[in-house]
This record gives structure tokens, sequence and C-alpha cells, in this order.
């Protein structure tokens, strides 16, 4: 397994276990507690490591998100909490989560080793979100706390990379959005209008993307041997399993 293939091989598995994270029930309501709509908290914890910034800057940084959605999201977050509040909140709900769901995990140990490796070896340049999360001190330090946070950080550096590389490929985020899987439904998802523009011309645009995005991706798991990715590939997809059963 080459680094690139690793990297490609553990989007499926980041995404539904941070998924697993913020749609779970409990998560939402105490998500409540801070007074906030699901969508501004939505916008609030994943861009508050950034701090006390404007929406603009919000949406350059997460890119796919319409603009409008994030300022909606974001200005109704600042009037109740400061961003900063929301992210550490949401940092410390992680690590709760973490130790709940994830601390029974048989190979925990091994996992946080390869995950920590992995973050540790990823070059920040042109991800500021990413950079910021890595930059908040965990609140906790059980095993399944900082695995939790691991996988956030990993979930990061794929969506950062992601927008580097739409970009790279001449794509809007829009275009993006539609000529991907979820096409026009992704687009509503993410607080985008109509009209949409055609699929057809942008799909091969969007695989040299993603091809890029692995291969950017890829630098950081060559901190890994082979041996050792594959093991990645493997305890991800038993965690994701574990959960989802």
């Amino acid at each position: 397994m080459t680094p690139e293939q690793a990297a490609a091989s553990a989007r499926a598995g980041l995404a539904s276990l941070l998924g697993a994270f913020t749609e779970s029930p409990q998560t939402l309501r105490r998500a409540r507690l801070l007074g906030l709509s699901g969508w501004a908290y939505h916008v609030a914890a994943r861009a508050g490591a950034l701090g006390d910034v404007r929406p603009e800057t919000v949406t350059a940084t997460i890119g796919f998100i319409a603009p409008e959605a994030v300022t909606d999201g974001w200005e109704a977050a600042t009037r109740t909490t400061p961003p900063g509040e929301v992210a550490t909140w949401h940092l410390r709900e992680m690590c709760r989560w973490g130790v709940e769901q994830l601390g029974g995990f048989p190979r925990l140990t091994r996992l946080l080793e390869l995950t920590k490796r992995v973050v540790s070896a990823v070059d920040g340049a042109a991800l500021p979100l990413f950079a910021a999360w890595r930059a908040m001190p965990v609140p906790e330090s059980a095993p399944g706390a900082q695995v939790a946070v691991m996988l956030h950080l990993l979930q990061e550096h794929h969506l950062g990379i992601h927008v580097v590389a739409v970009r790279a490929a001449g794509l809007t985020p829009l275009e993006a959005i539609i000529a991907g899987p979820e096409g026009e439904t992704g687009a509503v998802a993410f607080g985008w209008q109509q009209p949409y523009p055609p699929v057809g011309p942008l799909v091969r645009r969007l695989m040299w993307a993603e091809s890029v995005a692995d291969s950017m991706a890829g630098q950081a798991y060559a901190a890994l041997d082979r041996g050792e990715r594959v093991e990645l590939i493997g305890l991800l997809q038993s965690l994701s399993h574990r959960l989802a059963g």
C-alpha cells in the first residue's frame, strides 16, 4: 500500500467515524445547551478554532459551504458565544465521546500511536483550519479521547487538502460539489442556490483533483512504512464496523 493509497483508503473510515460523533443525539443535545441552532453550531464548532475572525475568513477556510450560509451560521453563533469557546467546548465533547465510544477498542493504543505519527508529519502550509486545531491543547489524556482528536485532525487534513486540490484543478467549490456523488443534493445541503453549472465538463477535472489530493495527503502517511499503513487502514475499518454495529 503506497502512501497515496493509504490516504485514499482512510477517507471513508474517517468520515464515518467523525460522522458518528457529530451526528450522535447526545452531541446534538448538548450543543443546544449553548443556545445555538444545529447549523450555527456546525459552522462555529468547526471554524471556531480560528478564533474571532470575520465570516469571509471562515468561508475561505472551509471552502465548500456557500458564503451566505457561512455568514448566517457564524453570526448567529457569535451573538451567543465567542467562536473559540464553541471550539473548546466541541473539543471537550469530542474527548468525552472518544472515552465512551472508543475506549473499549482492543487495539486503541496502537491506533493512537499510528495516527499520532501521521498527524505529526503533516505540513500545515495552506491548511489553516488543520493547523489551528492541531495547536489546540487536548483537555483529556485518556487514549479514547486522544484517538478521537487524532481522527478529527486527520479528517481536517483531508478536507483542507481537498479544497486546495479542487482550486488547483480550476474548479469552484460549487462545481466540485455538483460533479461529486451527491450532486445537487450536496449543493443544497451546503447552502448553494440554483442555477447550478452543468455536470459534464466538470467530472474529469474533479477526478484529477481527487488524485492530486490523495498524492498530497499521502505525504503525511509516508511517515509509516508499508506494513504500518496497511495496519492503520485495517484498524480504521475495524473501528468503523464496531461503531456501526
